[in-house]
């Protein structure tokens, strides 16, 4: 039980990380509409801001949650497609009606996308 708590608080830890990155991420995006999340195998994450025309808004930053960098598989392959276990565009306030966002999500994840949060 005390497990499963700490697991849950560690879990909820490692999101509110990755939404303050989401948050600077938009920030310095001022085009920016969403960000792209893709989460790896490794634990690594790939983010990018997306503009409504379905290109970047920013650059691709990689990061590690309580790492000082990317681990050893993303740095000799850049977080290869390979080992993605998820993937999404988190929308910023107020959202883009949701034919823009199925143009973008296609754009950006291709025909076969995944659902979208």
């Amino acid at each position: 039980m005390k497990k499963e708590r700490k697991q849950k608080k560690k879990e909820q830890q490692l999101e509110m990380r990755e939404r303050a990155m989401v948050e600077g991420i938009l920030e310095g995006s001022p085009d920016g509409v969403g960000v792209v999340v893709v989460r790896l195998d490794c634990g690594c994450r790939k983010m990018a801001a997306v503009a409504v025309s379905g290109e970047p808004a920013s650059k691709i930053i990689m990061y590690r949650d309580g790492a000082e960098s990317i681990c050893d598989a993303c740095k000799d392959d850049q977080g290869s497609f390979m080992r993605v276990t998820e993937q999404f565009i988190h929308w910023k306030e107020p959202e883009p009606d949701a034919a823009v966002k199925e143009k973008i999500t296609q754009k950006v994840f291709g025909a076969g996308h995944p659902s979208v949060h």
